[in-house]
């Protein structure tokens, strides 16, 4: 029997981060590396990816990384991960050109070119496993789901997928190796589980398409569509449209550009001209309405532009009576509030707003119907759900107990679990580190809970500085306590405050200095500790206190 453990780095129990790990006895394959966007709270961090610590302790059995598709949920933490480890990479045509372009992003691993381009016909052993690939439907071309083959029967990772009848080409399900796969026996299925919650219909494709043309055609004015940068489908329904009316594109964000550049290189793309393409300087020569202007913000993230769009912050357009803001990508949960702030701004400067979801469903992910449907083609003997939060992974179990399977065959993975397969199925077996490694700036993982703490503190409260000299050797104030605040109080309707401050931390040293012991960290200490409960009782607030002490000689 084959020693097979399944293990998940990030993607369960939450949105993005996908990392999971497939282990054959000694061999272990790697799919996908991706990030995920900070939640509010997470306060100035650009990007968080998974702990990557026991691949990099094991990066001689690491086999490779195999990449689903494009998106930066399933790419981004890919440069992280080759920094430390020289290992093959290998996806579609496409994911592995925008898979360069992250890479060739972040300078430590710029000259990596470890790629090996594959398709649904490619078969690669790797001697206990045979790894292999089956097209799916996503809202970038050249979605593949991986198989791990193994003598005790094939691990199946589906990647994010939907099922789409309408499906172009490009983004067509090969049902018909679907059923091979699940005729060959599939012993454990990793299914995307990102809309379980719902069974409505998603809109096909061709059903979108129809929308934006018919949008994109009543609009009077500018259009300002707001897309995520990477989903091709709906970029590729933008350029049809406008080309349809006469519109010239308008290309914002240098991550868009660079994609779209690559996809039509590459011909996943289609544009008849690319003169349709202008730059943002470039604007002034056309009219209004024979604009449509592509914003998919930094790290393919629009509402934020949107917002500095309306309130005249933007590099390049600023929203005027006429235009039309059109959301044309599904807002998370998070990103709501964040919306509605922002629509109100869009129509305080003069425009208006429409998002797709008002009269469509559209989702990149498949619906608890479509899930059966997987698990009825594939037939496995286990399945983990992953990629949602918990709610999404139940919601998937529930449906599958639906079909048939026996609840004890469903696993719902924790980050980090060793799940090892016995003779009684998959049973639990420790953990893997499996925390959040937050990146902010070019600094890695440097950025934890206590810095997290301190900004949430700054944000709130402010800072409280004190300053102040002190002759240690002769246990004396040489120069007395002044005081500095940032975002505490507002300094003019506080001097009484501030100056009874002042007189609390002198008084607090001298009584510090009259003692015998003398110690640089107790007296800074008590200065914080004194300071801190008369600021609250005073104000009812927390700020962070931070005690400058110098010593002369």
């Amino acid at each position: 029997m084959s020693d097979i453990k399944i293990m998940a780095l990030g993607g369960v129990r939450e949105n993005g981060k996908n990392l999971y790990i497939a282990e054959v006895n000694d061999a272990i394959f790697v799919l996908d590396a991706g990030l995920k966007y900070p939640e509010n709270e997470q306060l100035g961090v650009d990007v968080v990816i998974p702990n990557l610590d026991y691949l990099i302790d094991n990066k001689d059995r690491v086999q490779g990384v195999f990449l689903t598709h494009g998106h930066a949920d399933a790419i981004g933490a890919l440069p992280y991960l080759i920094a430390s480890m020289n290992v093959p990479v290998f996806g579609s045509e496409l994911t592995i050109e925008l898979a360069k372009l992250m890479v060739k992003n972040n300078t430590a691993v710029k000259k990596f070119n470890n790629f090996h381009v594959v398709d649904s016909e490619t078969e690669i052993e790797f001697g206990d496993a045979v790894v292999s690939f089956f097209k799916t439907t996503h809202s970038i071309p050249e979605s593949l789901g991986i198989v791990v083959g193994t003598k005790e029967g094939n691990i199946v990772y589906t990647g994010d997928f939907k099922f789409d009848q309408a499906a172009r080409d490009a983004y067509h399900t090969d049902f018909a190796r679907l059923t091979e796969i699940g005729r060959e026996g599939v012993l454990a299925l990793l299914a995307d589980s990102a809309n379980a919650t719902s069974t409505e219909q998603v809109a096909s494709e061709s059903e979108v398409g129809v929308e934006i043309d018919q949008v994109i055609g009543d609009a009077q004015g500018r259009v300002i569509v707001a897309a995520v940068s990477s989903n091709l489908a709906r970029i590729q329904q933008v350029f049809d449209a406008a080309a349809n009316y006469g519109r010239r594109v308008v290309l914002t964000g240098f991550d868009v550009e660079n994609i779209v550049r690559t996809a039509i290189r590459l011909k996943k793309l289609h544009i008849a001209d690319e003169r349709i393409m202008v730059k943002p300087k470039e604007m002034s020569k056309f009219e209004d309405h024979e604009l449509v202007i592509l914003e998919t913000g930094r790290m393919g993230e629009p509402i934020n532009s949107l917002q500095k769009m309306a309130i005249g912050r933007h590099r390049f357009i600023q929203i005027k009576d006429g235009d039309l803001v059109y959301i044309v990508t599904t807002p998370s949960i998070a990103k709501e509030a964040v919306v509605a702030r922002v629509e109100n701004m869009i129509y305080k400067a003069g425009g208006s707003v429409k998002l797709i979801t008002q009269n469509l469903r559209v989702s990149g992910h498949a619906n608890g119907r479509d899930l059966q449907l997987m698990l009825n083609l594939m037939k496995p003997k286990y399945l983990f759900p992953i990629q949602g939060e918990y709610r999404d992974l139940a919601a998937h179990a529930n449906m599958a107990e639906e079909t048939g399977m026996p609840a004890e065959n469903i696993y719902i993975m924790k980050r980090g679990d060793i799940m090892h397969l016995s003779d009684q199925g998959f049973l639990h077996e420790g953990a893997i580190p499996a925390g959040d490694v937050m990146i902010d700036g070019n600094a890695i993982g440097d950025v934890g809970n206590i810095v997290l703490r301190d900004r949430k503190v700054l944000s709130e409260d402010g800072i409280f500085i004190v300053a102040m000299t002190v002759n240690k050797k002769e246990r004396k104030i040489v120069s007395r306590a002044k005081i500095n605040t940032r975002g505490f109080v507002y300094v003019k309707k506080s001097r009484d405050i501030l100056r009874e401050s002042a007189d609390l931390v002198n008084t607090t040293v001298e009584n510090y200095l009259a003692e015998d012991g003398f110690d640089w960290g107790e007296l800074k200490g008590q200065v914080r500790d004194e300071i801190s409960k008369f600021l609250f009782d005073q104000t009812k607030r927390r700020p962070a206190i931070l005690p400058v002490i110098m010593e002369v000689r």
